[in-house]
Formats: C-alpha cells, structure tokens, sequence
C-alpha cells in the first residue's frame, strides 16, 4: 500500500491521479457564507461545576444545538492545550515515520485493535481519499502503536480525560431528552464503551478542487470529539449547505453520532460532514469516537415511544453489528443508518 504522503510527496507531482478525482453532484458544492451559520458554543464548566440555573439553561441550549445543528463547540472542557498540542504533534510524528515502520500497522479487518491505512475502504473504493489514517481501539482495552516514542503517553491520558467529557456530554444530552440523567450511559454500558482514537492526514494536494479527504458521512457511534492542528477544512452540512468549521483554540467540536439518533427516535440527528483538502498546507485532525459497549442492542429509548404515538423507528442492532456494517461497506453518506429505518 502506497500512503498518500508518500503520493504527495512525489517530486514534480502537479495533478492528481484519475482514482483520486472525486465528482461530486454540482448542487452539493454550496458552501454557506453566512455569519449566522456559526457552530452553537457549549459551555462545559457550567454543566459540571454551575450554579442549578445555570446548569439548566446550559442543557436547554445543548438541547437545542443537539436538535438543530447535531454538531457544537465545547469550550472551557478542562483538559489542557498542551495535552491536545502534544497527541497532535505525536501523530504528526507517527506519519512521518518510515513506510516501512508503518506498514507494521496495515490491516484490513475493521475490528483489528489497531490499523493503518489510507483513504477508507480501498478494497471496493472505485475512488479512492486524499488521506491516511490511523486507527486504535483505546476503551475498554488500551491498544496504541509503539512508536514514535512519547506517542502512547499523552494519547492515554487524553483518551481518558475524553471519556470523562463524553460522560457529562451524555448525562446532559439525556436530560435534555427528558430522560433519566444516567439513562444513556447506563443503556449503552459506557463503564465499557468503545472508544476509537482516528487520526487523519490530509497533506498538501495539486488538485484540491478535486479530491476530498473525507467524502460526505456521519459517525457510527454516540459522541465524536474532534480537535485538529489550526488548518480548517472540517465542513458540515445545516440547511442543505456546507458549513466551514473555524474551530476556537482550545475548544473541541462534538458531533452527534448514528447511535444517538437511533436511541433518540431521530428526535436528535447525526449530521453529515466531510473534511476537504489544500494545495499548500497539510491538516491533522483527531477524532475521538466514543461508542456503546461492542454488544449492547441499541434501539430507540422505550420512554421516547411508549408515551406517545411514536413507533420505533429503527430496528435494534448490536453496537458491534453496526459498527462492521458502516466499516465494511463504501463509505455513502448515512448509508449504514438508513439500512436499520423502520
């Protein structure tokens, strides 16, 4: 397998090759400009450490980005910019590892606790994305790659610190719900949830008009939490436009996954995104994934059907049966999600 920094890299490289070319429907390519397209902003502290009032007009306002956006910004979170700042410089430092020393890391089973690659699925891609990743299982089991050193380190202790966000996110986002406080994290078994650290490297492209990084798809699990190296290029789509995500130093995007809307009856949506690419600039991003336990079922929350005259709108699923279907397959907006509707 040939990495798409090794690609980019090329001497003399000015276009693309052909499998890197990425059509897209001409409709799909509005980008909003709009100042009141801006990201709702969370406040973390006033969740976890507020005064009662504050706390509840806090979760009426996630509540509301969780309805209208599915995505928002968390700032005041607790968890230190020079911790974020070294896991991104740890994996600016595995990318830059051999091709060789890297390869150690190829595989293509998608529960493989650790697994390097590039683009997404290249085994039944007819185009393939301007991107490497890395992938690692960090929750209930801590799986890392050994090298570069210092890596493993700081994306323990940020893995853990993640989780503990996550677990406020969720509590909140039940309230909101009008569920239980603890309802979500004890019917999708957080104490052993998975969570999967997925770094991303878009390096410079010839021809970023053409490829993309990450075509259009939400995330397979409850909560995403994305941090990234101050090089844009994170879109999400709200009100059938592309919506530029500046992020806020220090602060981390959150991004409501497939299992929340199913839980939820689709009261709350997961939202598609995509990340595009540069000429001049390589971007990093981090996504943190964090999902139930691989055998909870999910199905829709029974105190959001009961009461009224909702169904269940989805078929219910074990996490880990989800989890391969999305992988598995080409990788088509909310594909996986729209194969367990009702």
């Amino acid at each position: 397998m040939k990495s798409i920094k090794k690609l980019a890299e090329s001497p003399g490289l000015t276009s693309i090759p052909s499998n890197y070319a990425f059509t897209t429907n001409p409709d799909d390519q509005a980008v909003s400009e709009e100042p009141e397209d801006l990201l709702p902003v969370i406040d973390f502290s006033l969740l976890t450490s507020g005064t009662p009032h504050q706390r509840s007009k806090i979760i009426q306002e996630l509540g509301q980005a969780c309805k209208d956006w599915g995505f928002f910004m968390l700032i005041n979170h607790g968890i230190p910019e020079s911790l974020m700042e070294a896991v991104i410089e740890g994996i600016r430092g595995f990318f830059d590892l051999t091709e060789e020393e890297k390869r150690e890391f190829e595989q293509t089973n998608v529960l493989n606790p650790i697994r390097y690659g590039t683009s997404f699925n290249r085994s039944i891609e007819k185009v393939s994305f301007w991107r490497d990743f890395l992938k690692a299982f960090v929750h209930p089991e801590f799986n890392f790659p050994n090298k570069p050193a210092g890596f493993s380190e700081p994306s323990l202790e940020y893995c853990k610190r993640i989780r503990g966000v996550a677990r406020e996110l969720l509590k909140a986002i039940s309230e909101s719900l009008g569920l239980e406080p603890c309802y979500i994290e004890k019917a999708m078994n957080f104490e052993k949830c998975l969570q999967v650290f997925v770094a991303n490297f878009y390096p410079p492209c010839p021809q970023p008009e053409l490829a993309m990084g990450m075509p259009p798809h939400s995330d397979h699990g409850l909560l995403s939490l994305v941090t990234q190296n101050g090089i844009g290029g994170f879109q999400l789509q709200h009100n059938g436009m592309w919506v530029n995500v500046n992020a806020v130093p220090n602060s981390l995007l959150v991004n409501l996954s497939d299992q929340i809307e199913i839980l939820s009856n689709g009261k709350y949506k997961s939202i598609l995104h995509r990340a595009v690419v540069h000429k001049n600039a390589t971007r990093i991003s981090l996504v943190i994934a964090n999902g139930p336990s691989l055998d909870t079922v999910v199905s829709p929350a029974l105190e959001l059907v009961k009461n009224g005259s909702d169904q269940p709108a989805y078929i219910a699923m074990t996490y880990k049966e989800y989890l391969e279907l999305q992988q598995r397959n080409r990788l088509d907006g909310k594909g996986a999600l729209d194969r367990v509707r009702v």
